[in-house]
């Protein structure tokens, strides 16, 4: 059976470098992207160039009609869906809790939660052996701040993971007899474009020192933790998770 992944917010960072090893490894990949098309069309090219096949789906994760088009939009173009790699994420400006608005948590809580939610939904429709499928397997992008609570600065976006470590571990026991895993990887201090979305760019050269490894780390190593999660390497795990964290 062919190998295709959904790799959401797929367009920069880890989901760039995880559309990338997958379609290394042999996937169809879905690189799915909400603005920035341009960088979407560049990983698609990327694919291309070493033979994999890849096609790039915009879809907003916090509008459900773009979450089931961006299915069936696989279902038509490459076929059977297999593996999900939830990764769109959003944050907003670091600031206290007492600063944030309703306003605020309802955009960040749509993407990162909700926007998990309904992809998973739509892939255990596909993939559950209930539903006539041959199993699968989902990773969920979460995060280390969901044990740090990410004082002062995103306590909103660390609650968000903290909602994707609950779903990881119910979703995994749900769909435990139906063919499919459910696994999450959480990584740290990662050299990506998000922290530019909080207002402090360069984020990672300031808190590298709290982990032991002492420096920050790059999309592709979360990218190998993904990849390994969703391989038959890993068919004993499920409600499971893999830190990317320099040991911090």
């Amino acid at each position: 059976m062919d190998k295709i992944v959904i790799i959401t917010g797929a367009s920069c960072g880890i989901g760039a470098a995880a559309a990338l090893l997958a379609a290394q490894r042999g996937y169809a990949v879905c690189v799915n992207y909400h603005q920035n098309r341009a960088a979407a069309l560049e990983v698609i090219g990327q694919i291309q160039r070493i033979g994999g096949r890849a096609i790039a789906v915009e879809a907003d994760m916090a509008v459900e009609s773009d979450v089931v088009r961006m299915f069936e939009t696989v279902d038509r173009e490459l076929g059977t869906l297999t593996a999900l790699v939830n990764n769109a994420g959003i944050l907003e400006r670091q600031a206290r809790l007492e600063d944030m608005d309703a306003a605020r948590l309802q955009r960040v809580f749509a993407v990162n939660v909700t926007g998990y939610f309904l992809c998973a939904r739509e892939a255990v429709r596909r993939m559950s052996t209930s539903h006539g499928g041959a199993g699968g397997a989902i990773v969920n992008v979460s995060s280390i701040a969901a044990r740090s609570g990410a004082p002062g600065e995103y306590v909103d976006y660390a609650a968000t993971k903290g909602a994707t470590d609950s779903m990881t571990i119910g979703l995994a026991r749900e769909v435990a007899l139906e063919g499919i895993r459910v696994n999450g990887v959480r990584p740290a201090f990662i050299y990506t474009d998000i922290h530019t979305l909080g207002g402090e760019p360069n984020r990672v050269e300031r808190v590298k020192t709290r982990v032991p490894m002492q420096r920050g780390g790059q999309s592709a190593e979360v990218a190998n933790a993904i990849l390994w999660l969703l391989s038959d390497e890993a068919s004993y795990s499920t409600g499971s998770f893999i830190d990317v964290t320099g040991g911090g």
